[in-house]
Parts: C-alpha cells; sequence; structure tokens
C-alpha cells in the first residue's frame, strides 16, 4: 500500500514549507506532482514554485505543457500521474484520487490555523486509514521543522 503522510502546518504556510518537501522528493530522485483542487489554486501554485526564492526556482510543468512526462514536478487540478511521479503532495484542499497504487508516498498538507482544512484532513485521515494504507503524522515544531507525532 501506499505510505500516506499527513503534514499539519502550524507555524509556517504551506507557500514556505512545500518548496522544501519538494526538493527533498528531487533529492530522492522522485518524479512530484503538486494536486490542487482548482485552476486558480493550480496557477497560484505554479507561481510560487517559480518564485519561492529571489535566486533560486523549481522547475515544473502544468496542466496543458507537453509532454508532462519530461517534467520531474507536474502542478495539476486533476487525478491523473502524467509524469510517473513517486510522490503525489495535497495541497489547498485537494482530495486524493481514488487510485494511490501509481505512487510510493502521498503527503497531504493542511493548514492547522483553518478549522475547515483540519476538518477536511481528519476526513481524510478516516477515509485513507479504512482503504488500508499506512499512516504518518508530522506536525511542525515552534522552530518550523517536523516532527512525527503519529
Amino acid at each position: 500500500m501506499t505510505e500516506i503522510t499527513f503534514y499539519h502546518l502550524t507555524e509556517t504556510a504551506l507557500d514556505a514549507a512545500l518548496p522544501g518537501l519538494v526538493e527533498k522528493s528531487l533529492a530522492r530522485r522522485w518524479n512530484a506532482i503538486v494536486q490542487v483542487p482548482d485552476e486558480g489554486a493550480r496557477d497560484a501554485v505554479d507561481q510560487l514554485l517559480w518564485s519561492y526564492e529571489p535566486v533560486s526556482f523549481l522547475p515544473h510543468g502544468r496542466d496543458g505543457d507537453e509532454p508532462a512526462s519530461d517534467h520531474p514536478v507536474f502542478v495539476t487540478a486533476t487525478d491523473a500521474n502524467p509524469n510517473d511521479a513517486a510522490i503525489r503532495f495535497l495541497v489547498r484542499g485537494a482530495e486524493a484520487p481514488a487510485d494511490l497504487s501509481s505512487h510510493e508516498r502521498v503527503a497531504v498538507m493542511f493548514d492547522g490555523r483553518d478549522d475547515e482544512a483540519v476538518g477536511q484532513a481528519r476526513g481524510q485521515w478516516k477515509a485513507l486509514k479504512a482503504q488500508g494504507h499506512d499512516l504518518a503524522y508530522w506536525k511542525q515544531t515552534p522552530e518550523g521543522r517536523w516532527e512525527r507525532a503519529a
């Protein structure tokens, strides 16, 4: 089964945390999908990955960029896996696809300061646990580092 990790953002916003986790995935030689719920969120994440550092960026593709398989990082509002990604990041409220078998890991990132996002993450946890996935829960320390809590 696919390993599912939940990242509870309590100290930093998604825009500060996501690029670092994507970079770590690329360091492992994993292609990555960043899945968002809609085109507006896709455009925002697309812009983030190009501009999150003044002297750096994460090269990536997005829906409509072909061939998708040429992009080690791909931002999408769909449940497709066009770049054969080992890891899928679910952000800004994106729901997990029904079939996760093509991924080694799925990372659900949610804002702990948003009650709706916390409630959605709890629902995803229950649903994915019921499907038999191995789940892990990571929470930020006051310094912004990740600490496994479950």
